[in-house]
């Protein structure tokens, strides 16, 4: 897993979740609406229960095409590893990071204006022959859990057809009651680092060492070496210069 999946596996299981009413109920209406999609769009459906860390696979037609299992599956874990695997490794990476993202944009959202909200990616996967074919990931946080939490979030995997001239990843968080796309610098992953933080990142990563960023910021350089290793707690790193660079991805240093 990839320091940006740790993160967001982190986020989204780590929620403090509440009772909801009837919650088998609700599950079982939802694991419903995931097969109804995979049958109507022969698409892989993917349903994940963030609170039980758990997944129900429903495969359409498109799970034959990819070459993987058309029968549809029960998985404990929110991380369908057999779809993962097949898409192109910066895909995945753009996929997680802009998922990230949307997790950190609802959070601001109120819930019941939440459900307009989802996020589209085009993404490289393969198919049964060993070759990369454009498919379409949608992904909507389908249900919250009474204080807020996220609960379950939905994912369907179809073709995606563009011109000819599709060349990368493009990802975006749309609202699907007025067509506005957000983009990465309207959303709110600048909170997973603070303002000092940033700040320091910044100062990191144009070449200052910690006794030069306290006389910059005017503290002390045991507070810079506390920050630092916040820094590297959070973004699940090991040394400065894969947290400039995970930070850079995730547009915080801008």
């Amino acid at each position: 897993m990839n320091n940006i999946a740790t993160i967001l596996n982190d986020k989204l299981l780590k929620q403090v979740f509440d009772q909801d009413t009837d919650p088998s109920k609700q599950l079982e209406q939802y694991r419903h609406i995931a097969q109804l999609y995979a049958h109507i769009e022969n698409a892989i459906a993917v349903l994940s229960d963030l609170k039980n860390d758990k997944s129900y696979i429903y495969a359409g037609g498109l799970a034959k095409t990819l070459g993987i299992s058309n029968h549809d599956a029960e998985i404990n874990s929110i991380w369908e590893d057999v779809i993962f695997n097949l898409i192109h490794p910066d895909d995945l990476l753009q996929k997680h990071m802009l998922e990230l993202q949307y997790f950190h944009f609802l959070k601001h959202i109120p819930i019941l204006e939440r459900h307009n909200y989802h996020v589209i990616s085009k993404i490289r996967m393969y198919n049964q022959k060993g070759q990369y074919v454009w498919i379409s990931h949608r992904m909507f946080y389908v249900r919250n859990s009474p204080n807020g939490s996220i609960w379950l979030a939905l994912c369907l995997y179809n073709f995606a057809h563009f011109s000819e001239n599709t060349e990368s990843y493009e990802g975006y968080i749309v609202n699907s009651v007025t067509g506005q796309i957000i983009q990465s610098e309207n959303q709110e992953s600048r909170n997973l680092l603070s303002k000092r933080e940033i700040e320091i990142l910044r100062l990191i990563k144009i070449g200052k060492r910690s006794k030069e960023i306290a006389d910059v910021l005017s503290i002390s350089i045991n507070t810079v070496n506390r920050h630092r290793q916040n820094i590297l707690e959070k973004l699940r790193v090991t040394n400065s210069i894969e947290a400039c660079r995970i930070a850079s991805s995730l547009n915080l240093l801008i």
